[in-house]
């Protein structure tokens, strides 16, 4: 892991970026939740921690960052706006330096899915997602008309602060603007922040990617017989 530092509209950005030797390895930004103090909204944050972790051990080349005035990052807090231009720009400094990825991916937690989903739609390239403790009942997501890609939604069943009613309600609509297959999972006795629930969190995420980097390469097989 290196830190990397490299600049967006607000300033220097901070970020912690994982390369791998394999070629052509797939890329995963990381976005983290809203720099609350009582959340520790940075890179930092344990569940951010896990999501680069987990997209790391399974051979991406992974940066998670500090949104601007997050951190050592500069700038002040921009109500997403400036945030998800942070995001673009963290995005195109990684396919810089991965001109050749096979795939793209974006993951974020809490206000850092909501930033990551709409990255989506300004990236074509996008290939999946994964969002952690989707804030659908704080947030509009009227811009996913239709969503882009499929991906993975991870919400805790004790969630306080956002609803699994919200969530899956979200997702339904989703999944029928374009067919596409979103997979909604609930974890059992997770709270928003899966306070001692990291590790089931990391279970989920890599049985979906490792079950959607499996159909690719065979899909690439194929193409290629």
């Amino acid at each position: 892991m290196s830190n990397v530092t490299f600049f967006g509209a607000a300033g220097r950005i901070e970020g912690r970026y994982h390369h791998t030797n394999q070629k052509n390895a797939p890329i995963a930004l990381i976005l983290h939740p809203r720099s609350y103090p009582q959340t520790k909204g940075t890179m930092n944050n344990k569940v951010v921690c896990a999501l680069y972790r987990s997209f790391a051990d399974l051979g991406f080349n992974t940066l998670r960052f500090n949104f601007r005035g997050a951190g050592r990052s500069e700038g002040t807090y921009d109500n997403g706006e400036g945030e998800l231009k942070d995001a673009a720009t963290a995005l195109d400094w990684l396919q810089t330096r991965n001109a050749t990825a096979s795939s793209c991916w974006v993951a974020g937690f809490s206000f850092g899915a909501w930033v990551g989903m709409q990255l989506l739609m300004r990236r074509p390239e996008m290939e999946g997602f994964v969002s952690i403790s989707l804030p659908a009942d704080h947030y509009d997501f009227g811009f996913l008309a239709p969503c882009p890609v499929p991906g993975l939604v991870l919400h805790g069943d004790k969630d306080g602060i956002v609803s699994h009613t919200s969530v899956a309600k979200l997702v339904d609509k989703l999944q029928l603007q374009r067919g596409l297959q979103i997979d909604y999972r609930r974890v059992p006795m997770a709270d928003h922040f899966f306070t001692e629930k990291v590790s089931e969190l990391r279970y989920h995420v890599e049985d979906y990617l490792s079950k959607n980097l499996l159909r690719n390469s065979i899909s690439l097989k194929q193409s290629i017989i």
